[in-house]
């Protein structure tokens, strides 16, 4: 079992910053992955950033160039540093660790952060 508490959602004006951090804990070794989805009203979860246990990246096109995820092995936290926000940046933001298939393959999910963005 896996489990995932993130922080540092909030209100924050266009051109903004904001962090999230995802504090992961339990079978942390059982982690392949870990990354950041969101939420927006009426819409499907949609794939922010990923990092696996290698550090490798992976971003969706529409943030890429503003935000960056890192990963913290030794404090087991994922970070999203969120620059330049825009208002369509506004959702849910939710954490999420993948196992790797040797533990399961299961998925674990935050119980998400609010992130609005005004204009």
């Amino acid at each position: 079992q896996v489990q995932l508490v993130e922080s540092g959602g909030g209100l924050v004006q266009a051109g903004g910053s904001l962090r999230l951090s995802c504090a992961a804990s339990g079978s942390i070794f059982t982690i392949a992955k870990m990354g950041w989805y969101r939420q927006a009203p009426g819409k499907q979860r949609d794939l922010v950033a990923t990092v696996t246990t290698r550090g490798t990246t992976n971003y969706a096109d529409s943030v890429k160039g503003r935000f960056t995820i890192s990963r913290d092995n030794v404090k087991n936290t994922v970070y999203l540093q969120m620059n330049s926000l825009k208002p369509e940046d506004t959702a849910i933001y939710y954490c999420n660790a993948d196992q790797y298939v040797a533990y399961g393959g299961n998925g674990y999910w935050g119980q998400g952060t609010q992130v609005t963005v005004s204009s």
